[in-house]
């Protein structure tokens, strides 16, 4: 609003990665609210959890009031020296570790993160912003290295994205969004997966009632509706092609993304910036890349129609 001061509101605001659609809240007890979370709730959204994750053992996951706090703890419950970080990715990963005293040092291919001399290695998978999706062979012999996935993309690319598989590998930690899969960004939600030793050490450094009464019982609910989850993959995967079409007919070239997100270049870029915030519609700007605008899906017809208007306009 700053930027465009004389721009139509309300600003529709497609600078996010989360699912314009969310999950309808179910109605939810007054006790949600009104009382602290009992231990068997943690421990039943933990199963779900690892249920919808695929993963064996509901003692390799740690419920957060979402994931960017699990990036923040991650430096302080396993310090390193040297981290290695493939990019150009998620800029927080590399911020957290270096507030942790690490040395970080980005490189650019799976092979330079397998051979980097460090004592963790962190990848987004699929990667954010260009939708990279690494095959994890690679990535198998770990040594005694830490190896950070932040798969909070994964949900809508299928299971065929996810390391979940290679748990309770004593080396690997998963990161999982609930609020962007499921639109409920609000709600602080997120999950690590892990051994269950290293599962263990991050539920201990967050202590008793980490997550919210409510924001246990719609994951829940939501992680066990599964029938949702796969609407939402289609639908979503129907409109990349539309919002693509739009991109391209407003002189960029789409390079990466997801069903989430979609990654465009081209050197229209910052005039296709400027033409959409004066329409009130704000996308992702990059200013290491100026050529680059990163665009969310709207989330109903009007959307569309405006976003469609503002992207063909002369």
């Amino acid at each position: 609003m700053r930027l465009f001061p004389g721009a139509p509101t309300p600003f529709l605001d497609l600078s996010t990665g989360i699912n314009p659609v969310p999950y309808a809240v179910p109605p939810l007890l007054p006790e949600a609210f009104t009382r602290l979370p009992e231990p068997a709730d943690e421990a039943d959204l933990r199963a779900v959890a690892a249920r919808a994750y695929a993963v064996a053992d509901p003692d390799c996951v740690a419920a957060a009031p979402g994931t960017q706090v699990l990036i923040g703890l991650l430096p302080r419950l396993f310090p390193a020296r040297r981290v290695a970080v493939l990019g150009p990715t998620y800029a927080e990963h590399a911020h957290a570790w270096r507030k942790g005293g690490a040395e970080v040092r980005e490189v650019t291919t799976p092979e330079a993160l397998a051979n980097a001399d460090a004592e963790v290695a962190v990848l987004c998978n699929p990667n954010n912003p260009d939708g990279r999706v690494h095959d994890a062979r690679y990535l198998m012999a770990l040594g005694d290295r830490v190896l950070v996935v932040d798969e909070s993309f994964a949900d809508m690319t299928g299971s065929g994205a996810s390391l979940a598989g290679l748990l309770p590998h004593p080396g690997l930690i998963l990161l999982r969004s609930f609020g962007k899969t499921y639109g409920l960004a609000g709600l602080r939600l997120g999950f690590a997966l892990a051994s269950p030793a290293r599962a263990a050490v991050i539920r201990d450094a967050l202590g008793p009632w980490a997550v919210s009464g409510p924001a246990l019982a719609i994951g829940r609910a939501a992680l066990a509706d599964g029938a949702w989850l796969a609407t939402a993959r289609a639908r979503l995967a129907a409109e990349v092609p539309v919002l693509d079409a739009l991109i391209g007919a407003a002189g960029l070239r789409v390079v990466g993304g997801t069903c989430l997100f979609r990654l465009a270049e081209g050197d229209a870029a910052p005039r296709v910036f400027e033409r959409l915030g004066r329409a009130g519609i704000f996308v992702r700007r990059f200013a290491e890349r100026p050529d680059w605008l990163r665009f969310g899906f709207p989330g109903t017809p009007d959307a569309w129609a405006r976003l469609r208007r503002a992207m063909l306009a002369a």
